[in-house]
């Protein structure tokens, strides 16, 4: 577990980097974008593995219908983390359509694993898309929304949402967890 708990804190820190150590971050210019491009790598390869590596413990037995409620929520964040919301007309409002995306991706998982390493993984990643939206709106408080898109472009990006929701379920079930039923 522990390369798990450390891809999610070195995925979190990563990210963090810039909005918590602004002058350090500024100082390293463009330069600064492949170490923090490796640390993400780094830290996807480690909770990879560590998520594989780690031992079964169930904490909870979720029920079988959450895995529909599961599958929609997470079809919501794929349309969330889509360009839809800048360029469609539904969520153009919202100020953080891909961390409020990436955050329900998370919870959704969360309602279908109930085993440790789930709640390390999912669960600590929820917890960053949290912390990442509160830092963000701390450091800028101000915000305009773009301008208004089409109810067109949202069809267009729920359409490719579906297709990629379907391959995901494709990718899921080759590794061995169906997520569409079986």
């Amino acid at each position: 577990m522990t390369l798990l708990v450390l891809g999610v804190v070195l995925w979190a820190a990563a990210h963090l980097f810039k909005r918590v150590l602004p002058d350090v971050r500024a100082g390293m210019g463009d330069k600064g974008r492949g170490p923090v491009a490796l640390a993400l790598l780094a830290s996807v390869v480690l909770m990879i593995f560590g998520f594989r590596m780690a031992p079964h413990i169930d904490i909870w037995y979720p029920e079988n219908f959450l895995r529909h409620i599961n599958n929609l929520l997470v079809l919501i964040a794929i349309f969330l983390m889509s360009p839809a919301p800048r360029k469609g007309k539904l969520f153009n409002n919202m100020r953080h359509p891909q961390l409020t995306g990436f955050g329900l991706w998370a919870f959704a998982h969360l309602l279908v694993n109930g085993d440790v390493a789930s709640l390390i993984l999912f669960g600590g990643l929820l917890l960053w898309a949290v912390m990442e939206i509160v830092v963000i709106n701390r450091a800028e408080p101000d915000w305009t929304p773009t301008e208004t898109g089409s109810i067109a472009k949202d069809g267009m990006f729920l359409v490719a949402s579906l297709v990629l929701m379907a391959a995901i379920g494709w990718v899921h079930a080759w590794l061995g967890y169906p997520v569409f039923g079986g």
